[in-house]
């Protein structure tokens, strides 16, 4: 398999030909090197990587997503690929273009129905090889593009990296530091993502003093960036949460948008659990879309309190279904016998922080006719409002309720 070729289109056509179906070629930053002639009936990825000469955005980060790039970045063999819907992605067998340990590009085989046999995954790799040298012919590659801080940021982000010195090394080459205490934040945007939401995402992420930026990218409504704490004689906590409330707060003055959140993870001492903040902070986000006026305010995992382990909490009362909160029963029994709302005035007074005039404000309520509730309740539920245990459990009791409910 030595053939020589004119161009590099004319090597896509070549090794269309081998496995009939259309090919493209890549480099390692996702730019299109070369693609071979198609028919009809090619999918919505294709397309536009060929019109954008580059993988779009959302199919790269798809691809990160599903564990398909740290396949082809760690194994020499051909790796098949199933559809995915989400990114128009029909099915596809890639394998990677490299030299020694490092990655020059990738060839995409757009199979559609056709299945491709051992034999021919193998000869993919000999392929491989020789596209090889295509690459040599071209020797200045850009190593420091934003596609290759992004695929670094993906390995990070969804914990592929596992080996410090591999990731040192890598980072390195970018000339990025990941020493110190790093985290994730997460905005998230109910808006369609436009140009210029990118371009003010990107000035504030990059202008706001609290934290250092080091990297940052959107995935679909998603702006993502990690972080350093490099103001060490101030809480960082603090500073995470002041650098996210002054995103969330200039650019939606400056765009008018509406419901812009955001969230942010724990800093970490080590770069490979910057995965762990990531899940964090996306667990910020979906927590205060389920229970918005409690978490109203909340920005930070670590400011969660109970409700960082509330969904295990809530497995465990769901898997106990014949369990009862005996103290809400009594109190469910009562109101419905009496048409009156003790239940409902309890689950305020636990909400307010057993404050009785706050309870008294949110209810529309005369404070003497709040003291006269929690003196019924008691006597009612057979309640300590005294005892943290019981009131504590009452207290998580009504928030899986509401997850039921949900």
């Amino acid at each position: 398999m030595n053939e020589e070729f004119d161009s590099a289109d004319q090597l896509a056509d070549w090794i269309g030909e081998i496995f009939e179906c259309p090919i493209t070629i890549e480099d390692s930053n996702h730019h299109v090197v070369s693609y071979s002639k198609h028919k009809e009936n090619i999918d919505e990825a294709r397309i536009g990587t060929i019109m954008n000469r580059k993988v779009p955005d959302n199919v790269i980060n798809g691809l990160w997503k599903k564990g398909v790039m740290s396949k082809l970045i760690d194994q020499d063999e051909a790796v098949v690929i199933p559809q995915i819907n989400e990114i128009g992605l029909g099915n596809r067998v890639a394998i990677s273009i490299r030299e020694k340990n490092e990655i020059l590009g990738f060839i995409w085989a757009h199979t559609g129905n056709k299945k491709l046999g051992k034999d021919e995954l193998e000869l993919l790799q000999e392929v491989a090889k020789q596209v090889r040298k295509l690459f040599f012919k071209h020797p200045k590659r850009n190593r420091k593009s934003e596609e290759s801080y992004n695929d670094l940021f993906w390995q990070l982000l969804t914990g592929q990296i596992k080996d410090t010195d591999k990731l040192n090394q890598q980072a390195k080459q970018l000339n990025v530091q990941l020493e110190g205490e790093l985290a994730v934040v997460v905005i998230r945007f109910e808006d369609q993502i436009t140009e210029q939401i990118e371009k003010y995402a990107y000035y504030l992420a990059e202008t706001q003093l609290q934290v250092k930026s080091l990297f940052r990218l959107f995935d679909s409504h998603e702006f993502i960036v990690l972080v350093r704490h490099h103001r060490k004689k101030e809480d960082p906590a603090y500073l995470l949460g002041e650098f996210i409330k002054q995103i969330i707060e200039k650019i939606s003055n400056q765009l008018a948008l509406k419901n812009v959140n955001g969230s942010a993870g724990i800093f970490y001492g080590e770069a490979k659990q910057i995965n762990e903040s990531y899940k964090q902070a996306l667990s910020v986000l979906n927590l205060k879309e389920k229970y918005a006026k409690d978490l109203k305010g909340i920005y930070l995992y670590e400011d969660l309190g109970v409700y960082q382990f509330i969904e295990e909490l809530f497995a465990i009362q769901k898997a106990s279904k014949s369990r009862k909160n005996k103290y809400i029963e009594r109190l469910r029994s009562y109101d419905k016998k009496h048409h009156t709302s003790l239940t409902d005035s309890l689950q305020a007074y636990l909400n307010c922080d057993c404050n009785v005039y706050q309870t008294a404000k949110e209810l529309f309520i005369h404070p003497n006719t709040m003291n006269y509730r929690l003196k019924r309740i008691r006597e009612v539920a057979i309640l300590d409002l005294k005892d943290p245990k019981q009131k504590t459990l009452v207290y998580l009791d009504f928030i899986m309720e509401r997850m039921h409910e949900g």
